[in-house]
């Protein structure tokens, strides 16, 4: 699995990606439709149309990381959210979802956090 620093921010990408996209493909969607900086070390999750493939692109202090996986049943859950485009999920959300675990509806145990402030 990959190692997540607590600091580091998922963004999952809602719309159908197309799976031939490697890293200059896939650097080019979060450069157009994400407003944050692609060497960030954030992660940036994309799914194809059946929702039974996933890449993970980030970069890695000295160059960016491709992480991909194929389900050879079942599919990926889709959420739903207002914005479309992208969202962003926390560490255990991203678990969820490539573990199979129904992330919508889940009730979640609060828990305290500080809240980043948004850059300018």
């Amino acid at each position: 699995m990959i190692a997540l620093a607590a600091n580091t921010r998922i963004f999952v990408y809602t719309d159908p990606t197309d799976m031939r996209k490697s890293f200059n493909g896939l650097s080019g969607l979060v450069k157009e439709h994400f407003d944050i900086d692609l060497f960030s070390g954030h992660l940036f999750v994309f799914f194809n149309r059946k929702r039974d493939y996933v890449k993970i692109l980030m970069w890695d202090n000295d160059g960016l990381s491709l992480w991909c996986k194929r389900l050879e049943s079942g599919t990926f859950e889709k959420l739903v959210h207002q914005e479309q485009g992208s969202f962003e999920i926390d560490s255990a959300g991203l678990v969820m979802m490539l573990r199979g675990v129904q992330i919508e509806g889940t009730p979640r145990r609060k828990r305290y956090s500080i809240k980043q402030p948004q850059a300018a």
